[in-house]
């Protein structure tokens, strides 16, 4: 196959190589910061303080090789997640799989939804019962007369308010030497509350949605380069490879460092003040105190609502590009039009009605946002060992096979999260 990259590639600096191989890794990453994960994040460093810090740093290499899989998946076989499971397994394990992450996002979709809802009412005064399916006629509308191309233009400068967590974990003065120690040493407690929040981060950090997006934003990146048919976009170069792994690692690595001064923020704030409950969107603002004062719970809005509005269309998008792959649908891309791709967007419409009627059970904000991580965190594990499996096929992937390392962190993935769940419900 042709290569991906110009032959003038090899004439621009290492920077501007760095930078124009970054795409749909830095996306994922991005989307992987949203309201859930927000509040997740707040909700351990407010309950368990700087003893989960060291999530941070041990779940990077694991999400970072789990969706790097992902990638090479999409790029060796041309096809996303679904379309290769549809190919090499039997249909119950299919719809199965599609069936985890139906669950998973629509849940994600009502919590994100609420989320912003609530956020809004906070600094607007205006109810979230107006707010939640204002966000959800806004997000659809986009989708149907934009792109979600032109949605990561606009509001990803929104997502760039995440970096005030890490300003103020500074001005929080925490103290440093035990940061050190709870990132490098692993601490865990044996009780339900921990084993729920280190579920949460894990399901929040690691999510199944995360995969099928991947993998679909790689195919997509093919198809703007006119390669239409599968066969024209199965194979992919050294090169291809590597200017993808730096993309993932990258997206892995930013969403991460977000993660970690969020988590620490709430520790050095929340936590040491005795806020060991967050109940509202005002208390998870709080945390923002120390460098925003009274404008702490528009900052935290801000970001809320420009990750929510980044992420709302990744969930709904990876449930229809999964039936689409599954259901073998043509044209099912969120760069076609709606009136090209009818069943596509309708699936997207649906995914986005059913969250929006779930937040209509009254359930708390900040409480849901958290258990769709819980939720995600259970799910998961089954979907990461089908990306090993697959990815570690010669049949699926010829001469592009995991490497021995890769399967480690596959398979210590599933295994962790799969304990971690395990032990929740034990305790």
């Amino acid at each position: 196959m042709t290569s991906r990259f110009p032959t003038s590639e090899k004439h621009r600096s290492r920077l501007q190589r760095f930078f124009g191989n970054l795409g749909p890794g830095l996306i994922t990453g991005a989307a992987d910061d949203d309201p859930s994960g927000i509040s997740t994040y707040s909700v351990a460093g407010a309950a368990i303080g700087y003893p989960i810090l060291w999530t941070a740093l041990f779940t990077f290499p694991l999400m970072a090789s789990v969706q790097l899989m992902c990638a090479r998946l999409g790029m060796v076989t041309g096809r996303g997640l679904g379309g290769v499971i549809r190919k090499r397994y039997p249909r119950p394990v299919l719809w199965s799989a599609c069936l985890l992450l139906i669950l998973a996002n629509v849940f994600n979709i009502a919590a994100d939804l609420g989320g912003m809802g609530d956020a809004m009412h906070m600094v607007t005064g205006v109810p979230a019962f107006w707010w939640t399916p204002f966000f959800a006629a806004l997000i659809t509308a986009m989708l149907i007369w934009a792109s979600y191309k032109w949605i990561v233009r606009i509001f990803k400068w929104l997502a760039l308010v995440l970096f005030a967590y890490i300003i103020t974990a500074f001005l929080a003065h925490p103290h440093w030497g035990e940061v050190l120690r709870a990132t490098l040493i692993p601490h865990i407690e044996w009780t339900g509350r921990y084993m729920s929040v280190l579920v949460g981060i894990l399901g929040t950090t690691i999510s199944p949605y995360l995969f099928f997006w991947q993998a679909s934003l790689e195919v997509e990146q093919e198809r703007d380069l006119g390669r239409t048919t599968v066969a024209q976009r199965e194979g992919a170069t050294d090169q291809e490879l590597a200017a993808a792994r730096t993309d993932v690692q990258t997206g892995m690595f930013y969403s991460n460092v977000v993660m970690f001064f969020i988590v620490l923020t709430a520790s050095a704030t929340l936590h040491a003040r005795g806020i060991r409950n967050i109940e509202t969107a005002q208390q998870a603002a709080n945390a923002l105190g120390p460098l925003a004062g009274k404008g702490a719970a528009w900052l935290f809005t801000i970001a809320l609502v420009g990750t929510g509005i980044l992420a709302v269309p990744v969930l709904a998008g990876s449930c229809a590009y999964a039936i689409a792959e599954a259901a073998t649908w043509r044209r099912a891309s969120l760069n076609e039009r709606p009136w090209r791709s009818p069943r596509f967007y309708f699936v997207i419409a649906a995914a986005m009605l059913i969250g929006l009627a779930l937040n209509f059970a009254h359930l708390n904000a900040v409480k849901m946002l958290f258990w769709s991580a819980v939720i995600n965190g259970v799910l998961a594990p089954p979907l990461v060992v089908l990306v090993v499996l697959l990815t570690s096929d010669p049949a699926v992937m010829g001469q592009r096979v995991n490497s021995r390392g890769a399967n480690v962190l596959g398979w210590l993935c599933a295994a962790v999260m799969a304990a971690a769940a395990i032990a929740m419900f034990l305790t």
